[in-house]
């Protein structure tokens, strides 16, 4: 799991960093006109497909570790083990979900801010407190990408561990079935 997670992962940072770095291309007239548009179509695009790479994975993992879970707990009952294994898995994914929920809601507000911004919008965001409204989106961008890093690295990390936790009870069933004779 951890090699698929590692593959999506590095996929979405990749399209979320090439929205970036398109975003930072984007000039705008002060004036656009419907003839002219605005040259934020492949900005745009490539945003979108980041963002809902960025959930793809970030709802992999949390799947993960749903499924994961409910194994160690059937295998933990059907063969009498100790919980700890269960236990562990269980706070491994409860800790990732802050990271999840608060990489998700930024990936939110970037997308509606950057929304707002642009001027082709029915909406008519200018900014607040001073502060033009593309400065409000290069840095909520910024703190979603910074963030969303942070959660795909705890994400990786409590795979890992989780797939190390999954291998030991696997060793402990496979020793109770050959001392019981069955096969293995």
């Amino acid at each position: 799991m951890k090699r698929i997670f590692l593959t999506l992962a590095v996929l979405a940072v990749g399209l979320v960093g090439t929205a970036f770095v398109l975003g930072l291309s984007i000039v705008l007239p002060e004036q656009p006109t419907p003839e002219s548009g605005t040259p934020v179509g492949p900005h745009m695009k490539t945003a979108i497909a980041g963002v809902f790479a960025l959930a793809l994975v970030h709802a992999i993992a949390f799947t993960y570790f749903m499924g994961t879970g409910r194994w160690l707990e059937e295998t933990t009952n059907s063969y009498q083990l100790d919980e700890r294994w269960q236990k562990e898995s269980s706070s491994l994914k409860y800790g990732i979900l802050p990271y999840i929920c608060g990489g998700m809601l930024l990936i939110i507000t970037t997308v509606a801010l950057g929304a707002a911004t642009d001027p082709g919008s029915d909406i008519s965001f200018k900014g607040w407190a001073g502060i033009p409204a593309s400065t409000i989106h290069f840095f909520s961008a910024s703190s979603t990408i910074a963030i969303n890093l942070l959660a795909l690295m705890q994400e990786y990390f409590a795979i890992y561990r989780n797939g190390k936790l999954i291998e030991e009870v696997i060793g402990e069933v496979k020793r109770i079935r050959e001392e019981k004779g069955l096969p293995v």
